[in-house]
Parts: C-alpha cells; sequence; structure tokens
C-alpha cells in the first residue's frame, strides 16, 4: 500500500511539473542591447510599455553624463551601461542591438555585431553612403543576421492600406506620379536636445540636413511602393535658408527621382510651418491621398466625388510598434518582403537615392542611380 502511494505521489508530482512547463510562455524574451543614447528616438525603446519580448541587457553610451541621465530618466541600472560596445557585447551577449548613435555610427554597430551574430535594428536611413550601406549588406548576408531599418511612416496604418490599393486592388491603375511631404520646423526649433542637435547638424555624422533626415522617408516609401524597382535618375536642389542655425548642412530639399514609367517628387524640409509626413499618390485611373497615419482621401474614375477614409490597425496588417515586428522577424514569425520598408534591399536603394541626390544638388545635374 505504501508503494501503491508513493507511485500515485509521484505521477501526480509528474503532472504538476509538466502542467507548469505547459504554462509558461513559449518564448522568453529576446536579450536586448543599445547602441548609442544621442538619438533623440531613444525614447521609443526605454520608454516603451511593451517589454514582455524584450529584456534591457545593456547601453553602450561614451558620454557618461548622458549615459547616467538617460538611466535616471527612465529608471533602469546604471550596471548596464558601457564606454565600449565590443566590451558590452561579449559581456551581456545580447540576441539584439538597436542603434541609437548618429547615421555615420551605424557601420560601426554593425560591424561589431554581425561577426557575433547579433540581430540589429538601425534608426533611419540605413548608412549617409553607399560604401557603407554594401558593406553592412555584405555582413548581415555572411553572417545570416537580421538588419532592419526604422521608418515611423512604417507604423502607419495608412502607409500599408496605400500599397494594398495601389498594388493588390489597382485602385489608381498605373502609377505615374507620387509626391511626399516630410518635415517639420527644424530640429532646433522643435527642441532636439543639444547631443542629438550635434551630430544630426553634422554633414558626416548625419550625411546632410533635411535632405537625409526627411528625404529618406520618400525614397523609402515610394521603392515599397514599386515593389523595390530601382529609378532611372534622381534630381535635386537643396537650400539654405537659415545658415545662422544650420551653419553646415542644408534644411530645405526637393529630390525628383525618375523611374522607367513613373516620378516621385519628395519635398524634405526643416522649414514646414509644423511637423507633416503625407503622401500623395497619381496613377492613371485614381488617386490616394495620405493625410497622416491613419486618414485617407480617394477618388478613382468610377467615383463623381472624392472619399475620406479612416483607417487602424484594426483594418490592416500593421505593426504600430517597430519593436514588436523586430522581434517577430527574429523569431522568424514573419517574413519581410525584400521591398518592405524595413528590408535591407529597399534601404540600400534608399541610400542610392540619397547619394545620387547630394551629388546632384551639389553639381546642378541630374545623377543616373547607377553611376
Amino acid at each position: 500500500m505504501k508503494k501503491s502511494n508513493n507511485l500515485i505521489l509521484l505521477l501526480i508530482s509528474m503532472f504538476m511539473v509538466f502542467n507548469i512547463q505547459a504554462q509558461e510562455p513559449s518564448e522568453r524574451p529576446i536579450r536586448l542591447a543599445i547602441a548609442g543614447g544621442t538619438h533623440g528616438h531613444i525614447a521609443f525603446i526605454l520608454g516603451r510599455k511593451v517589454n514582455s519580448d524584450f529584456k534591457l541587457v545593456g547601453l553602450y553610451e561614451p558620454n557618461r553624463e548622458l549615459a547616467l541621465r538617460l538611466a535616471k530618466l527612465y529608471n533602469f541600472d546604471p550596471k548596464l551601461i558601457y564606454a565600449d560596445l565590443g566590451k558590452m557585447l561579449d559581456s551581456v551577449k545580447p540576441e539584439a542591438v538597436v542603434a541609437f548613435g548618429s547615421i555615420y555610427e551605424h557601420m560601426k554597430v554593425v560591424e561589431e555585431c554581425a561577426p557575433r551574430g547579433i540581430n540589429v535594428m538601425v534608426e533611419k536611413p540605413l548608412a549617409t553612403n553607399v560604401e557603407h550601406a554594401k558593406k553592412m549588406s555584405e555582413l548581415a548576408t555572411k553572417f545570416h543576421i537580421c538588419l532592419l531599418t526604422d521608418y515611423e511612416t512604417s507604423w502607419y496604418p495608412t502607409t500599408v492600406k496605400s500599397f494594398q490599393l495601389v498594388n493588390d486592388s489597382n485602385y489608381v491603375g498605373e502609377i505615374r506620379k507620387v509626391v511626399i511631404h516630410d518635415g517639420h520646423q527644424g530640429p532646433k526649433e522643435i527642441g532636439c536636445g543639444k547631443e542629438f542637435l550635434d551630430w544630426l547638424t553634422d554633414p558626416v555624422q548625419n550625411g546632410g540636413g533635411a535632405l537625409i533626415d526627411f528625404g529618406c522617408y520618400g525614397a523609402n516609401l515610394m521603392t515599397y511602393l514599386l515593389k523595390g524597382e530601382e529609378p532611372v535618375s534622381v534630381t535635386a536642389v537643396t537650400r539654405h535658408f537659415k545658415p545662422e542655425i544650420y551653419p553646415k548642412v542644408d534644411d530645405e530639399a526637393t529630390i525628383i527621382v525618375s523611374y522607367s514609367d513613373a516620378q516621385c517628387i519628395i519635398q524634405a524640409s526643416w522649414n514646414w510651418p509644423f511637423g507633416r509626413k503625407d503622401m500623395e499618390i497619381y496613377g492613371v485611373s485614381g488617386y490616394i491621398v495620405a493625410a497622416n497615419n491613419y486618414n485617407l482621401r480617394l477618388r478613382n474614375s468610377k467615383m463623381d466625388t472624392e472619399r475620406s477614409v479612416k483607417v487602424t490597425a484594426k483594418d490592416v496588417a500593421v505593426y504600430e510598434d517597430p519593436f514588436s515586428y523586430f522581434a517577430d522577424v527574429i523569431n522568424g514569425k514573419i517574413k519581410m518582403a525584400k521591398y518592405d520598408p524595413y528590408s535591407l534591399e529597399n534601404n540600400i536603394i534608399v541610400v542610392k537615392i540619397l547619394d545620387a541626390a547630394r551629388r546632384s544638388a551639389a553639381t546642378g545635374k541630374a545623377v543616373n542611380i547607377n553611376n
């Protein structure tokens, strides 16, 4: 009888262990480190409410004062702060890194992370020049890591809906012209912090001014809409309306990107009277105006008047949190298309367009994209 009771207790114990294991989450949080703390958008990750998919294990930032300020503001342990990127990576062994330093520093982050097999997400754009972009791509491919670029417009339900209307339902017919406006009053005018402003207005660390900072959005969106098609040529004009504030870089840019059968006009500015990110898509039989992240205006040849539509994440499959997207890519839950706004293939084309725009503005001539 005693043996029988022992056997019953053993079976109950085994059942309880199995049941507890079965109820545990199937995925543990991804070990996440941050490379750089000078980018004002760092609040997106440190101030994030959802934290079950990532666990912060380290912050690389050589500016100790800034790093401690961030630790106090976002309530994380100062022991997570490192002044050496390689040392941090070897010490805390993250599975993913998000880069929040200057655009020029993206290259160093990938050089350090890729050989260690660490996935990377950088803030837009991917790189300041084509040489960096190509090398980053080679490293990501060689070491089989995910390398994503984050744009705010990638989170917009209207971005995804516009793509569907253009490519899935043929709502506007073949695209002929896209006009994209991005920008604000200027980084100093809207109150960007000193550390952010220092490199954002530096022609090396940022690669340029408004042309890079906001021109990248239009290049990324157009590449998405055209499913990765490369343009034929780029023509750009930049202006320096506020040299007393931005002595080293442009603060206004107009970029015309020519394709075999379409044209994209990108208006990037640090001179708008207010912040804006909107897009107009014109096809042979209709148009789509994405006024912001949730509101569309539509009309095609079958309609007598324009129609206004509100689009939310309930209506389209969109990640309004880029880090959730990053986590699901790492975990293999989703697979990016080559022309996806976050994708490496898309963002190499973006850097090519920006590089050609910079050269065009300097020479006053159109630049063939592959020259």
